[in-house]
């Protein structure tokens, strides 16, 4: 997925995830493996609701996978600028 296309799915109908989401993409995406940005990606598919849950670690996404990328989030987002 192009750049662009990876700032409007990482736009959501949430400030608070627009807020980790979009200095995530600008600062740690770009440094990521490929399997990372897969991975990231795919999570881009998620319900917004799923996660708002998953960054505030109120829940746990099933899907191993997932779980990778999130927790790679959870990890990066004291670090981000905003």
């Amino acid at each position: 997925m192009d750049r662009n296309r990876l700032f409007w799915a990482s736009r959501r109908g949430m400030l608070e995830l627009d807020l980790i989401l979009l200095p995530f993409l600008d600062q740690v995406y770009p440094d990521l493996g490929d399997e990372d940005k897969q991975r990231y990606q795919r999570l881009l598919d998620s319900e917004d609701q799923d996660l708002f849950a998953w960054f505030l670690r109120r829940e746990d996404p099933s899907d191993p996978e997932l779980l990778k990328i999130v927790q790679i989030i959870r990890d990066t987002r004291a670090n981000i600028r905003l």
